[in-house]
């Protein structure tokens, strides 16, 4: 199949391209900057792109004969348009995708089960919302923290514990969530792709304990 990669040189993006290319798929990668992209495996099967989804003109030369298309991106930019411009860019790829053959999109967003989401939360389901407005399947994986050498989350809980030997703890330390590996949500990913049973519906992903943000840092430590 041509699966259309957005965020291909992001953590997530960039783990589950050489897993896309090893099943055989033909993989459009769509990036900000193509020297930040690595690929170790064989190129043949890749097309890569230079694209800004805040520019509608240059999503337009992305190309039409897509199958599947994956929406990995998200802005941590605490700049006060960060909320605009990610709807802005939800937006400009729906009517992107809309003009193509696409079956399914496979959007990994994050679990919104808190009665008061944070302007980042309130942003990613804005931006699910645009997303699921499409003329194609739509499916939605909200993920809780997504633990794996390399993740925000693991070098920040690194960094902590082994810059820090004491930590005066914060009261959102006490705050729980449900982490997932990155092998696992890569395989909820991949078993998302033109699964029918899948399709128009929403799934929070998550390993099987809750804990603490504390308890992460004590596992670390």
């Amino acid at each position: 199949m041509r699966i259309l990669l957005s965020g291909a040189n992001g953590y997530i993006g960039s783990n589950l391209l050489p897993i896309l290319l090893k099943k055989g798929h033909e993989v459009i990668c769509c990036v900000r900057d193509k020297s930040n992209l690595e690929i170790n495996t064989p190129k043949s099967n890749v097309e890569i792109y230079e694209v800004d989804f805040l520019d509608k003109t240059s999503l337009s030369k992305l190309p039409k004969d897509i199958d599947i298309a994956f929406y990995l991106i998200h802005s941590m930019s605490g700049n006060s348009n960060f909320e605009n411009n990610e709807n802005k860019c939800a937006l400009n790829f729906r009517e992107y995708l809309n003009q193509t053959k696409l079956r399914q999109l496979i959007y990994l967003g994050s679990i919104l089960n808190a009665k008061s989401l944070s302007k980042h939360m309130k942003s990613r389901k804005k931006v699910e919302e645009e997303l699921m407005k499409g003329d194609y399947n739509f499916t939605a994986l909200r993920a809780g923290i997504i633990i794996g050498k390399g993740s925000a989350s693991f070098e920040i809980i690194k960094n902590l514990v082994e810059k820090l030997p004491v930590i005066f703890a914060p009261s959102y330390l006490s705050t729980k969530c449900q982490p997932i590996g990155l092998d696992d949500a890569l395989e909820l990913l991949l078993k998302s792709i033109d699964n029918d049973k899948m399709f128009n519906r929403d799934f929070d992903i998550g390993g099987q304990e809750i804990v603490t943000y504390k308890d992460l840092l004590l596992i670390y430590a």
